[in-house]
C-alpha cells in the first residue's frame, strides 16, 4: 500500500512525464500503481495518456471502472465525456458531460466541453451560451474566449466574434491564431493598426515558429489587400513553410492512397438493399472550389438540411471497407455486414444534426475520394462536384490555412498534385459509374446563378425555390474557411482572383497544365 506522501510524489513524477509527452510510460507506471492502490488521480492520469495516443475505447474503459468506485467523480465524468466526444458518440458524450454538471454546476471545464459538442453539432447558440457561462466564472479563459468567437463567426456574427479576437489579444499578445482569424474579418487600408501590432510583434516579441507562421498569414492578407502581391505572396510563403514543414506531408503518400481507391473491386460491395432511408446529398470538389457556396445555396431550400463538413463517412470506411481486401476468405455475408454497418454507423451519426425528413447535405470536399463507396452503400444519394479554375483553386489553397488536417495545402507543389490526383480520379469515377455525379462550374453559378440553380435542384429532384437565389440571408452555421465569402450575395471578384500572383504560379500551372 503506498503511503500519503509516496503516492504524492508519483503523481508529481507521472504528471510531469504527462506533459512532456510520455504517454505509454505514464500508462505502464500507472497500471502498476492501481494495483496497490487504487486512488482517483491515477485513473485521471491513465485515462489522459490514452486520450493523448487517441486510445479513447480504452480511455472509456478505465473510467467505467473508476465510475463504478466513484460514480459522482465530475472529473471521471467529463473525461469519459471528452473520450465519447472525440469518438463522435456526442448523445454519450452530453450524457456524461450533463451527469458531471449535476455534481458541480460551475465545473469550468465541463462548460467548455458542452459548448464544443454544440457548436460541432451546428447548435450555435446553444454553444454560445454554455461558453458565456464559462466567461462570467473566469472572464480571461482562452479556450471559451476562443470557442465563443469561432460560434458568432459561424453564425455570421462577425463583429461579436471580432470583439473576442480583440480581447483576447489584448489578455495573450502573442496568441497570433486570434491575429490570423481577425484578419480575416478585417479590409485593411494602408498603415492599418492591426498590420502595425502584427509587425512590432512578429520583430520584438519572443514567439514560437507556429505562432509567427499565424502572423505571416495575417500579413499576406494585409498585403493583398493594400494589393502589394510580392509582400502578400512573399509571407503567406513563410507561414506555409513553417506548417509545411510542421506537419511533414508526402505527395507520394496520397499517390498510393488514390492507387488504392481506384483498384479497390467495388463489385464486392453489391448488395439488395437499394432503397435508402434518407435522401443524401454529398458536395464534393478540391477545396476551395466552391462547395461552401453551393450547399449555402441548396440549403436555403425548404426541403433541404445542410449538414456542412462532416468527418463520419471517412471515419466509418476506415474501420472495415477501406481494408476489405488485406481480409482472407471474406464471405458475402460479412461485406453486406461491412456496407450495412457503415450505412447505419452513419446514419446514426447525422441523426444528431437532423432527425426532420428533410434531403441532408454533406459538404465533406475531400468525400470524392469515397464515391466508389457511396455509390455501393448510399445508392440514391446524389453527388454534386465542384468545379473552379485550377489556379483560382490551388492559389486559394495556398493562402488559406487549414491546419494539419490538409497538410497538402502548404506547398504550391503539393496542392498541383492533389489537384491532378483529384482530377484523374474524377475522370475514373465518371467513366465507372456514368449519369452519378453532376457536375457544376463555380465561374458558370456566378455568373448565370439562376439557370445553373435550376439545373442543380433539378438534378437533386427538388422543386424550384426562390429562397436559393437568396442564399445570403440563410442563417445556418457555416464552419469552413469560406464562412465569410458564403454569406455574401453571389459576387464574381473570386474568378481569376489567382491572376495577382500568376507570376509565382507559373511552375504549378504547367504542372497542372502537363497532366
Amino acid at each position: 500500500m503506498l503511503t500519503d506522501l509516496e503516492l504524492k510524489e508519483k503523481f508529481q513524477l507521472l504528471s510531469n512525464k504527462l506533459k512532456v509527452g510520455l504517454f505509454q510510460e505514464v500508462i505502464d507506471e500507472t497500471k502498476v500503481l492501481l494495483k496497490k492502490r487504487k486512488h482517483q488521480v491515477f485513473y485521471n492520469l491513465l485515462s489522459l495518456s490514452y486520450q493523448s495516443l487517441g486510445k479513447h475505447e480504452e480511455s472509456i474503459e478505465i473510467m467505467e471502472l473508476a465510475l463504478k468506485a466513484n460514480s459522482k467523480n465530475p472529473h471521471f465524468l467529463n473525461n469519459i465525456g471528452l473520450s465519447h466526444l472525440s469518438l463522435n458518440n456526442f448523445k454519450d458524450a452530453e450524457y456524461y458531460f450533463k451527469r458531471g454538471l449535476e455534481e458541480e454546476p460551475n465545473y469550468i471545464a465541463i462548460l467548455n466541453n458542452l459548448g464544443h459538442l454544440k457548436g460541432l453539432l451546428n447548435l450555435n447558440k446553444e454553444a454560445i451560451s454554455y461558453f458565456q457561462k464559462v466567461l462570467k466564472i473566469n472572464d480571461k479563459m482562452l479556450e471559451a474566449l476562443y470557442n465563443l468567437s469561432i460560434n458568432f463567426e459561424s453564425l455570421g456574427e462577425f463583429e461579436k466574434s471580432s470583439e473576442c479576437l480583440k480581447k483576447i489579444l489584448k489578455l495573450y499578445p502573442k496568441y497570433t491564431q486570434a491575429d490570423r482569424l481577425l484578419s480575416n474579418k478585417t479590409k485593411y487600408s494602408k498603415d492599418h493598426p492591426h498590420f502595425n501590432e502584427m509587425k512590432n510583434k512578429l520583430e520584438n516579441a519572443e514567439l514560437a515558429e507556429i505562432d509567427k507562421a499565424h502572423l505571416y498569414f495575417a500579413l499576406g492578407k494585409y498585403y493583398e489587400d493594400i494589393k502589394d502581391y510580392d509582400s502578400s505572396f512573399k509571407n503567406y510563403s513563410l507561414g506555409n513553410k513553417i506548417f509545411k514543414a510542421l506537419y511533414n506531408h508526402k505527395t507520394e503518400e496520397s499517390k498510393n492512397e488514390f492507387t488504392k481507391i481506384k483498384n479497390f473491386d467495388y463489385d464486392k460491395l453489391n448488395n439488395d438493399n437499394k432503397k435508402d432511408s434518407k435522401k443524401l446529398i454529398f458536395i464534393v470538389g478540391m477545396p476551395r472550389s466552391g462547395t461552401s457556396l453551393v450547399e449555402q445555396i441548396l440549403s436555403s431550400h425548404q426541403e433541404i438540411y445542410g449538414g456542412g463538413e462532416l468527418p463520419f463517412l471517412e471515419a466509418e470506411l476506415k474501420k472495415k471497407l477501406l481494408n476489405l481486401n488485406k481480409i482472407p476468405d471474406l464471405k458475402n455475408e460479412d461485406i453486406l455486414h461491412f456496407v450495412l454497418d457503415c450505412k447505419n454507423q452513419y446514419l446514426e451519426k447525422i441523426s444528431n444534426y437532423d432527425l426532420s425528413k428533410k434531403i441532408f447535405t454533406d459538404k465533406t470536399c475531400l468525400n470524392f475520394r469515397f464515391i466508389g463507396f457511396i455509390k455501393h452503400i448510399f445508392p440514391q444519394a446524389k453527388i454534386i462536384n465542384c468545379n473552379r479554375d485550377p489556379m483560382d483553386v490551388i492559389w486559394s489553397n495556398f493562402k488559406n490555412y487549414f491546419s494539419k488536417s490538409m497538410p497538402f495545402t502548404n506547398d504550391l507543389n503539393d496542392i498541383g498534385n492533389i489537384y491532378n490526383l483529384y482530377k484523374d480520379l474524377m475522370s475514373f469515377w465518371r467513366k465507372k459509374f456514368p449519369n452519378f455525379i453532376y457536375d457544376i462550374n463555380y465561374s458558370s453559378l456566378v455568373n448565370n446563378p439562376k439557370p445553373e440553380i435550376e439545373k442543380l435542384l433539378k438534378f437533386c429532384e427538388v422543386p424550384w425555390d426562390e429562397n436559393c437565389l437568396n442564399h445570403d440571408k440563410n442563417k445556418r452555421a457555416i464552419k469552413t474557411a469560406s464562412s465569410t465569402q458564403a454569406r455574401k450575395p453571389i459576387y464574381k471578384s473570386a474568378i481569376k482572383s489567382s491572376d495577382y500572383y500568376k507570376d509565382y504560379l507559373k511552375s504549378v500551372k504547367t504542372l497542372v497544365d502537363s497532366n
